[in-house]
């Protein structure tokens, strides 16, 4: 008979979570008593304390640390495989889950989802936003299937797969002084207001591949969430935005604002699918990124 069980790891993450035996208690649907018995009960079977109880607080002792760590680990791909054999049960092929790390993604994944849905009709997909930035995470911890980035963090147990190629621009209203130009440099955009989606400047390729190697920042940075709101804005001269030139070209048109290159060269970007080695010959999650690389090929076409 196994000593530890899942109970357990679930009682050691939930009072991590929680901050209580009580709370914890609840959560689980769990007396007080019985939580405490289960976990006493363990604590006399290994030997070790799992706890250093200072008053009504916990504080996990090093066995208690690295249990919580593999809790962490372990619990949410026990929930998915629950999760894989009750669709399967059902006749359903899966849940392919997807998690966004960039705002111009969504649009880009759209293409994607139409027909994937049409060609796969047992399969549902769920689209998460809410993993932004912590994509990496969410894949090793099993709260995603997929995640779609253009930052790609390459790492042991995790597979990348470039799928779609653009241009990061700057996009200028139709009264801009630089509309008609060839190209911008960094010092055009030191008296500009630029506006980005809310993303902190390290992970935004215009302020790290653009102007802060020339050692420039612009007199004011806005953050807006909507591509529409923030075009609506270029296009009434509140500010330049740094969109893909894709973007640009196929929403752009009716807000009047024109992209214009960045640097002489541009910057190139990619868009990468990535995904765990373990989950790699899956049917239908092959069958997504094969898709967005006939897409890929497609539109360089």
């Amino acid at each position: 008979m196994s000593i530890l069980e899942r109970i357990h790891l679930s009682i050691i993450r939930e009072v991590d979570r929680q901050g209580s035996l009580t709370a914890a208690a609840n959560r689980l649907n769990l007396t007080q008593s019985a939580l405490s018995h289960s976990i006493a009960k363990l604590e006399k079977q290994i030997g070790i304390a799992v706890w250093h109880r200072e008053g009504r607080s916990l504080r996990p002792t090093q066995a208690g640390e690295w249990l919580l760590a593999v809790a962490n680990r372990l619990l949410p791909q026990l929930t998915h495989a629950e999760e894989r054999l009750q669709q399967f049960a059902k006749g359903e092929r899966g849940n392919l889950r997807i998690g966004m790390e960039c705002h111009p993604c969504y649009q880009w994944l759209l293409k994607i989802v139409a027909p994937y849905l049409d060609t796969w009709p047992l399969v549902d997909v769920d689209v998460r936003q809410k993993v932004q930035f912590g994509g990496i995470g969410a894949l090793f911890g099993y709260d995603i299937d997929m995640l779609v980035t253009p930052d790609p963090l390459f790492k042991s147990g995790l597979r990348f797969e470039p799928v779609f190629d653009y241009e990061q621009v700057l996009v200028v209203g139709p009264d801009h002084k630089l509309r008609d130009a060839d190209h911008v440099e960094a010092r055009h955009l030191a008296g500009e207001t630029l506006i980005t989606y809310p993303v902190p400047t390290d992970r935004l390729d215009i302020y790290t591949r653009f102007l802060m190697p020339a050692g420039i920042n612009p007199k004011r940075h806005k953050e807006i969430e909507t591509t529409d709101i923030m075009l609506l804005m270029v296009s009434h001269g509140r500010g330049v935005a740094a969109l893909p030139r894709w973007m640009v070209e196929e929403f752009g048109a009716k807000f009047g604002v024109k992209p214009v290159r960045l640097g002489p060269n541009g910057v190139d970007k990619q868009i990468f699918l990535g995904f765990r080695e373990a989950d790699a010959d899956i049917d239908y999650l092959r069958a997504f990124v094969h898709m967005a690389l006939a897409h890929r090929e497609a539109s360089s076409q």
